[in-house]
This record gives structure tokens, sequence and C-alpha cells, in this order.
């Protein structure tokens, strides 16, 4: 009994090491020439050290029946749980030194069985992918494989928070996975993701592409929106992570943790009162205001390469974690398009679906007009981020800075759709249509008779502003709730988060809505 015990010790230690060494050596060496890590050296960084805990380390996979050489320990990802600034966290790290990573029965068993433990017990789960796609040799079982992991995304969406790492090749139903998550993070020029690779788009539409300008991290952080997070190496994507796991709650039934910078609440910034130009059509940066209100002047944007007419991202008020969604006047004068549309609503419905109350920064003219916009579904874009902020139960702010005009001031988090507190400060122009529109109708035939109608035009303009463009009108009516002063705007948003943070919304009795997808 004590030699079989001793031959299995043995054993176990032969097959713990077998299971380490991955691909073996040169795949490993092969792996750091391309600029990439190896799936155990990313766990590393990624995780606190010494915290991962590692499961199914010895789990084979059925491999290739003519081959039984194919059989790897492991299955080519690694699986199991650690922490994150002492959070646990579940994690699976895909290898491409076995077998190119690819996905078979056992390989995504094991990534099943973390993803349902992190829901059961309520923590994040981050995937981190370098996968050549389904493994060919295990036929319609690796595609149902994969169909198991989009189940198992689908269930957990909205319960804990899902991250996706891309940090090698993603092609086929594979970019599915990440896609389903709440943050894909890419690594340039190592990374691509595309549905079809370039020897399908050279063989089907006869075009000659590469795997980078197919679907590059640069490709999908400012084109189509499918990467949140661009980062030059895997260390600095994996410390992103990190980073981005610190303003997040475990699960949808916690809070975000609170973190205190030692950054007073009662604290001014007198700038802010000279920030918006007095030419209203003079554009000014968003992101002055937004770093000088926020703790420590700390702000992780998200996606902000896509659709930088409008800026998403996450920091703190007060030590509590706070979602702020702001126009950006200096990027096509801060007008909502498709593309922001979609951004921002997204970016909402996270937010309400963990907890994170919102804060919304306005300065809009209003929706970005022509038939490209009217053609690319504008309406049903719209209409998502309208959805999107009526139906979120967190807390809700919003400051008109400058501009807010016919329905892409009642979009942007207004009172009318029931944002709790509505501030604005004195520089606010709350309107149908701006003074230039709103004046050619209302005085169309003083201004076509006129001698000289453009000056006719400017002195409508004038009256036009100083009657109905300012933040007094909607005030005095109640749809703004204070005109506050700009230098006071992180003092007063940080007391309106204290008092809403007991906010209790109902919704209604359903299944669920049917958002204009």
């Amino acid at each position: 009994m004590v030699e079989i015990m001793h031959s299995n010790i043995l054993e176990l230690s032969r097959m713990r090491e077998q299971a380490a060494l991955g691909g073996g050596a040169q795949r490993v060496e092969a792996q750091h020439r391309r600029g990439k890590l190896t799936a155990r050296e990313r766990i590393d960084l990624l995780l606190d050290e010494g915290s991962f805990e590692e499961l199914d380390m010895l789990k084979v996979g059925r491999g290739d029946i003519t081959n039984r050489d194919t059989r790897f320990p492991g299955d080519g990802v690694i699986t199991g749980h650690g922490l994150i600034n002492g959070r646990e966290v579940f994690v699976f790290s895909q290898d491409f030194t076995v077998i190119g990573g690819s996905l078979g029965e056992g390989h995504s068993q094991k990534i099943c069985k973390v993803m349902d433990l992190a829901s059961q017990v309520g923590s994040p789960i981050i995937g981190l992918n370098d996968s050549g796609g389904a493994r060919i040799q295990e036929g319609v079982d690796a595609l149902a494989a994969y169909g198991e992991i989009f189940h198992r995304n689908v269930n957990a969406s909205g319960v804990i928070p899902q991250i996706s790492c891309i940090m090698g090749p993603c092609a086929g139903g594979a970019v599915y996975s990440p896609s389903i998550t709440d943050f894909v993070f890419m690594v340039a020029h190592t990374s691509n993701m595309f549905v079809t690779g370039p020897n399908v788009v050279k063989t089907v539409i006869h075009k000659e592409i590469s795997a980078e300008e197919l679907g590059g991290a640069d490709v999908h952080a400012e084109r189509s929106g499918v990467a949140h997070f661009v980062y030059p190496n895997d260390i600095l994507c994996l410390r992103g992570v990190r980073q981005l796991i610190n303003y997040l709650p475990s699960n949808n039934r916690q809070k975000p943790p609170f973190l205190d910078l030692n950054d007073p609440p009662e604290r001014t910034d007198p700038t802010l009162d000279y920030l918006v130009p007095p030419n209203p059509n003079q554009s000014y940066d968003m992101n002055v205001l937004i770093y000088s209100i926020l703790d420590g002047a700390e702000f992780l944007e998200v996606q902000s390469n896509f659709a930088r007419n409008i800026i998403c991202g996450l920091g703190r008020l007060g030590g509590q974690t706070i979602g702020l969604v702001a126009n950006q006047p200096a990027i096509l004068a801060g007008v909502l398009d498709n593309n922001a549309a979609f951004k921002a609503a997204r970016f909402v419905r996270f937010c309400d679906a963990f907890n994170i109350p919102l804060i919304c920064l306005v300065d809009v003219p209003g929706f970005m007009p022509g038939p490209e916009q009217e053609h690319g579904g504008i309406i049903r874009h719209g209409a998502k981020l309208l959805y999107a902020f009526t139906e979120a139960t967190v807390p809700r702010m919003t400051v008109i800075v400058r501009k807010a005009y016919g329905g892409a001031y009642l979009v942007m988090n207004s009172k009318h759709i029931h944002c709790d507190i509505n501030y604005a400060w004195p520089t606010a122009e709350i309107a149908v249509l701006g003074p230039r529109g709103a004046s050619e109708v209302i005085y169309r035939k003083e201004i076509d008779s006129a001698a000289d109608p453009e000056a006719v035009l400017h002195e409508k303009m004038e009256q036009y502003r100083k009657r109905y463009v300012n933040p007094f009108l909607a005030a005095k009516r109640g749809y703004i709730d204070d005109v506050i002063f700009p230098s006071e705007t992180r003092h007063r948003l940080i007391r309106t988060l204290q008092f809403l943070e007991s906010k209790k919304s109902a919704r209604p009795d359903r299944k669920h809505g049917n958002i204009p997808l």
C-alpha cells in the first residue's frame, strides 16, 4: 500500500509537470516571439500573487482517435479561481501552445465548470481568449461545446460581470461568446476577431485582406464598436482588467466597492465657471469637467475610440462608483448619431444591471441629420438610449451644461423620462430648436419680407435666445430641480448621490420588455 501511494504521488508530480509545460518549450518560445505571453503567465499577471487555485489540471479531451498523442493534460485551457485585490474571480485562459488553443468537448467542459461556479457563488468570470477555433477533429461535438458556453454567457448576463480578453485569434463561432460578455479587451497587433477569415473573404468576394485589416484591435475599437478597451501588449491589457474590476460589484445583488480617495466632497473648481465659451458655436472639451468633478481625477473611459461624440466610463464620486455618460462638444458638436446612441445605451444597461448610479452631462444640439443616419436606423438606435435610461432603476442624475435641444434633450436622461434629479448650469440652453432654426420657423414671414433678411434673422435670434434659450424657464416649470454654479457641481452631485443611495424603484410585472434592438 505504501509503495502504491508513493508511486501515485510520483505519477501525480509527473502529470502536473507535464500539464505545466503546455505544448512544450518550442511552442512556448514561438508564443513569446509573437509578442504574446503564455496562458499561465497571463493568469499570474492577472491575479494577486499566489492566489490562483487551478481546477481540472489533469483533464484530457477526446483527442484525434487516430492519434492518441493529441490528448494533452488540461486540453488546451487553464481554469480556476483566484483574487484580484482580495476579491474572488473565476478565470479561464486558453493555451495556444496546446493544439492551437482549439476548443473541443473537454476544453469546453472545463470552461463551463468555472462559469457555473462563478454564477453560483456570485463572482466575476474572466476569459483570456487565444484560440484557433473549433477543434475540427471532434466534429459536431466541438460545435455543441460552443453552444454550451453561449448558453451560460446568456444566463450569466446581468448576474455577474463577464469580461473577455482577446489575446490572439478569435474566429468563427468563437466570437459570439465574447460579444455577449460585458466588456471586451483586445491587444493591438496580436489579437483579431472575425466571423469569416481572410481566406473565406478572398474565396467568396474575391478581395485580398489581412487579418489585421479585417478584424484587428483598431478595427473593433474605432469602427465596429466590438472592443471596449485596447492595449499595446498583454501586460497592460491584464492591468486594465484589474483596474476595471475595482469599479464593479461581484454580482447584481451587491453594490460596487467603496473606495475613499481622500478627495474632499465639498471641493469646488472655480475654473468651471469659465468652461463654456461665450460663443454658443464654439466647442470645448467635456473631459475638463469630467476630470474636475471625479474623485482623484480618475476616470476609466469605455470605448474611447468609438463614437467619440459621446463619452462613457466609470469613476467615483465621494468614494462611490458611478457610470458617466456625457456629450462631447469637441467632436461633431456632441450630436447623437447611430453609434453614439448604441454605445451609450449598452453602457447604461450595464450600469443599471450592476447597481451603478448614472450621471449624465448634457451638451447636445440634437440628432445627426442626413439620409445616411436615417437609413442606418437612427430612429431605432435613438430609441435604444431612450429605452435604456427610462428602464434604469438606479439613481439617475443629469447636469445640463449647455445645449439641450429637441428630442435629444429628452433622450439624454431628462426629467420627462423620470430622471431623479436634474441640474442645469446658468449657461444651459433648453429648447425645442436652436435660436437659428426656431427663428426661421417662427419669424419666417418677417424675415422673407425684410429688405435685409439676414439682419432681421440675427435680430430675431437674439430675441429668441434671451426669451427662451436659458435654464430659467425650465426651472420655473419644475423640469430643472436647480440651476447651480458650475464650480459647485461636484459637491451637489455627491450630496444628491448620498440621499439617493436608498432609492427603491419597482418595475412592472412582466417577463421582460422588448427593447428596439
